[in-house]
C-alpha cells in the first residue's frame, strides 16, 4: 500500500467512526427526548418542600433580635472581614 491510500483510508476510517457517533448521540437525544415524555405523562408531579418557592416574609412577622445575639453577629462580621483582607 502506497501512503496516499493509508491517508485515503485513514480518512474514511475518520469519517465512518464520526458518523458512528454522531448517529449515536442523536439516538441518545430522541431516546432521553422519549423518556421525558412518557415521564410527564404517566408519573404525575409531587410537589416536594425543596423544590417549593419560599413565601415571602410579611413585615409584621419578622421578629426582633436582642442585643447579645446582635453583638455576637457583629463580632463574627468584623472577624471574617479581619481574616479577608
Amino acid at each position: 500500500m502506497t501512503s496516499q491510500q493509508l491517508l485515503l483510508e485513514g480518512v474514511e476510517l475518520m469519517f465512518f467512526g464520526m458518523g458512528l457517533v454522531f448517529l449515536f448521540l442523536v439516538l441518545l437525544i430522541y431516546c432521553i427526548r422519549g423518556m421525558s415524555y412518557l415521564l410527564e405523562r404517566f408519573v404525575p408531579e409531587e410537589n416536594n418542600a425543596a423544590t417549593a418557592v419560599a413565601a415571602p416574609v410579611k413585615a409584621g412577622s419578622v421578629q426582633a433580635v436582642d442585643n447579645e445575639t446582635l453583638q455576637a453577629i457583629q463580632i463574627a462580621i468584623k472577624q471574617h472581614r479581619a481574616r479577608r483582607g
